[in-house]
């Protein structure tokens, strides 16, 4: 049946026009989370008496850096599942077999996504940088509904696919 694979496919756009839209976002309004990254890094909300404030880095440089770090990886996961994407919707007709290879690009980019979003706000900023201590500098609320969103849609995507009937 055709209805599961173009389901596939309409996710994984889905997940590819978010990414792109965070991307597109972060570089036209580049001030906006620029100041949010700028507040988790140098550690400046969290609770005043903190015993790991040590690990707060006020270099403007490394800021940037890492902001470009963070935009970079959010615009990877945007090519990779338009490209994962446009793979599946070329092989949606295509044998079973041939349409699960074509599934390496959502992996990959949902393997940048998970990336970015756990990693670097859960572990990076959420655990090291304290950023669940800000009231106002908080990202992770955000961050975790983007990554179970990226890890949902790539269970589905994985799912076994059967062979479509014969025409």
């Amino acid at each position: 049946m055709m209805m599961p694979r173009l389901c596939k496919i309409a996710m994984s756009l889905c997940v590819a026009i978010f990414a792109i839209s965070v991307t597109f976002n972060n570089i036209t309004d580049y001030d906006s989370n620029y100041q949010f990254i700028r507040h988790v890094m140098s550690m400046d909300t969290v609770f005043p008496d903190n015993r790991l404030r040590h690990r707060a880095i006020d270099i403007e440089g490394l800021w940037h850096a890492c902001y470009w770090l963070i935009i970079a990886a959010e615009g990877l996961t945007a090519v990779l599942l338009l490209c994962g994407t446009l793979s599946l919707w070329r092989k949606r007709r295509a044998s079973a077999p041939q349409f699960y290879r074509a599934k390496k690009w959502i992996y990959a980019g949902a393997a940048a996504g998970f990336i970015t979003w756990f990693f670097g706000f859960m572990v990076i900023g959420g655990e090291w940088f304290l950023m669940w201590q800000s009231a106002d500098w908080n990202g992770q609320e955000a961050a975790f509904k983007f990554y179970l969103t990226i890890i949902g849609v790539l269970l589905f995507v994985n799912q076994p696919d059967a062979e479509l009937p014969s025409q």
